[in-house]
C-alpha cells in the first residue's frame, strides 16, 4: 500500500449555501436531545437502533466503563517523566494543520467551544462533536451511517456514482450538525477508499463544493496513530508489548505498543489493504452450500495471513517478550469486534454501554467467527446486532480477526467502540483548547513522535 502524507485540511462550512442551520442557535431546550443521541449513535451499528440495558451474562466478561449521556471520554494523566527512548530510531509523524474554523469561538477560557471529527471510511461515515471537560471531553452529538463508499473499488479502482451519492447525503447531515452545534474547530478525514480510488481527489473536491466540508485524505500511518490515540486507554493493565488493531472497510491497521506509565510508545505498525469491504469483494460470491462458504472463508483467512506474514516475523521477539511478562494484551476497534462482542453477550440490540471496554475470551470470538462463516447470508441477517447492512461483510471481518488472533495469540480480547474520531478530537483539543488540556496535549505529542520508521 502506498503511504503518503496527508494534505492540509480546511473546513469552511459556514460559508456555503448548501448548509442549513443557524450557527448561533444553541438553546437550553436542546440539551436533553443531545444527551439522548450521544450514547448510542456513535456506535458502529446501523443508526436508529436503541437498546434497553440488558444485564450482562454472568462470568462472560469484564464490566465496561459506565456510560452516561452526554458521554465523557477519559484520558489518563501524563507520566511524571518522559518515557525511555525506544531501541530503534524514532521518526516524527507530523499531523497536518488542524486549525479548522467552522463557527464562532465561545470566548477565551469559556470552555464552551465545540470540536468535531468526521471519519469517512470505506464502509461508514461517522461524526463526533464534543466539548473539552478538564482532561477529558464530553460528547454532545454523534452520527453514524453505513455508506459503502468503497463498494466496487476492488473491481473498477473507482468510486461509483451510487456510492458517492450515498456518502454525500451522509456528509450533508454532518455539515448541518456542525452548524447547529456551533462547532468552533473541526477536522474531517478520509481513509482507504479515497486513498485507492483514482477519482478520490475529484470526490474530495465535490464534497467541498456541495457541503463545505474539506476532507483530508490521510495516510495509513496517520490512520494508525489516530486509532491508537483514540482507544488505547481501554487496553488492559499489564507489562510488556501489546497489540492494538483497527479492522476497517478497506484496510486493517496493526500497531505494536509498549505501555510506559500512562502513555503508550509505538514500537511498530503495519497497514494491509484488506478490510471487510475489500476482502469481501475480492473473494467473490459466498456460494450456495456450506462447503463452498467454508472454502471461501479459508481463502479469506489465507489472504490476510499472508499479508501479515512480514509483520508477524518482525514482532516475533516482542511477542515472546510479552508472553514472559504475563498474558498477551490485545485491543480491537472496529465494527467487527463490537458486533461479535454483542453476539457474545447475546444482546437483543446493540448497546455501546455494554460493549465499549468489554473484555472477551478470544476462544469465544473464534467460536462465533466459525459459526458465522458457515451460515448462509439469510441466516446471518436474522441475527441480533448484524442485520441486513452487515450480513455480507461480517464474514470477512471474522477472517481478519482470526488472522490477528493467530499473529498475536492473546487469551482475551479488549473491545473498543471508539477510535479515529476520538483520536482526532484529542488532537484538536490538545492543539487549540484555551482550557487546561496539558494531559491530552502531552499524550498526543508522545504518540505522534513515537512511530518508528521501517
Amino acid at each position: 500500500m502506498a503511504d503518503h502524507d496527508p494534505p492540509v485540511a480546511k473546513v469552511e462550512v459556514s460559508g456555503t449555501a448548501k448548509v442549513t442551520g443557524r450557527p448561533s442557535r444553541r438553546r437550553k431546550g436542546r440539551r436533553g436531545k443531545a444527551k439522548a443521541s450521544a450514547s448510542s449513535q456513535s456506535s458502529p451499528q446501523p443508526s436508529g437502533t436503541k437498546a434497553k440495558g440488558k444485564a450482562r451474562p454472568k462470568g462472560s466478561a469484564t464490566k465496561p466503563e459506565a456510560a452516561k449521556a452526554p458521554r465523557v471520554e477519559k484520558t489518563a494523566a501524563p507520566p511524571a517523566q518522559a518515557p525511555t527512548q525506544p531501541v530503534r530510531p524514532v521518526s516524527s509523524m507530523a499531523a497536518p494543520s488542524m486549525a479548522v474554523p467552522v463557527g464562532q469561538p465561545g470566548g477565551q477560557g469559556s470552555g464552551r467551544q465545540a470540536y468535531a471529527a468526521i471519519d469517512l471510511g470505506t464502509n461508514n461515515c461517522r461524526l463526533l462533536i464534543a466539548r473539552p471537560s478538564g482532561e477529558n471531553f464530553t460528547v454532545i452529538d454523534a452520527f453514524s451511517r453505513v455508506v459503502r463508499l468503497g463498494e466496487g473499488i476492488a473491481q473498477s479502482g473507482r468510486l461509483s456514482d451510487a456510492a458517492m451519492e450515498r456518502t454525500l447525503a451522509a456528509l450533508r447531515v454532518c455539515a448541518d450538525k456542525l452548524m447547529r452545534r456551533n462547532v468552533y474547530l473541526a477536522r474531517s478525514v478520509a481513509t482507504e477508499a479515497c486513498r485507492r480510488a483514482t477519482n478520490g481527489p475529484e470526490f474530495i473536491e465535490r464534497v467541498r463544493e456541495e457541503t463545505g466540508i474539506h476532507l483530508d485524505i490521510i495516510s495509513a500511518r496517520e490512520e494508525a496513530r489516530l486509532a491508537v490515540l483514540g482507544c488505547h486507554v481501554l487496553l488492559e493493565d499489564g507489562f510488556g508489548p501489546a497489540m492494538i488493531f483497527d479492522i476497517g472497510g478497506g484496510s486493517t491497521e496493526l500497531v505494536l505498543i509498549e505501555s510506559t506509565g500512562t502513555v503508550p510508545r509505538i514500537l511498530d505498525w503495519q497497514s494491509v489493504p484488506w478490510g471487510v469491504v475489500s476482502l469481501t469483494e475480492s473473494c467473490g460470491p459466498e456460494g450456495t452450500t456450506q462447503a463452498e462458504r467454508l472454502e471461501r472463508y479459508r481463502h479469506m483467512h489465507s489472504l490476510v495471513a499472508e499479508s501479515f506474514s512480514a509483520f508477524s516475523k518482525r514482532v516475533g521477539p516482542a511477542r515472546e517478550s510479552a508472553s514472559q511478562e504475563g498474558p498477551l494484551r490485545l485491543l480491537g476497534t472496529s465494527g467487527t469486534v463490537t458486533t461479535l462482542a454483542s453476539l457474545h453477550l447475546e444482546l437483543p440490540q446493540y448497546d455501546r454501554r455494554m460493549v465499549d471496554g468489554l473484555i472477551v475470551p478470544a476462544e469465544s470470538m473464534r467460536g462465533i467467527s466459525t459459526r458465522l462463516s458457515s451460515m448462509a447470508i439469510e441466516e446471518r441477517r436474522e441475527l441480533n446486532c448484524i442485520g441486513r447492512e452487515r450480513a455480507d461483510l461480517v464474514v470477512a471481518g471474522c477472517a481478519i480477526l482470526e488472522a490477528i488472533l493467530d499473529l498475536w495469540p492473546a487469551a482475551r480480547l479488549g473491545v473498543a467502540d471508539r477510535g479515529i474520531r476520538e483520536g482526532i478530537l484529542r488532537s484538536l483539543i490538545a492543539s487549540h483548547s484555551p482550557g487546561p488540556a496539558s494531559g491530552i496535549r502531552n499524550m498526543t505529542d508522545t504518540i505522534r513522535n513515537a512511530v518508528h520508521a521501517r
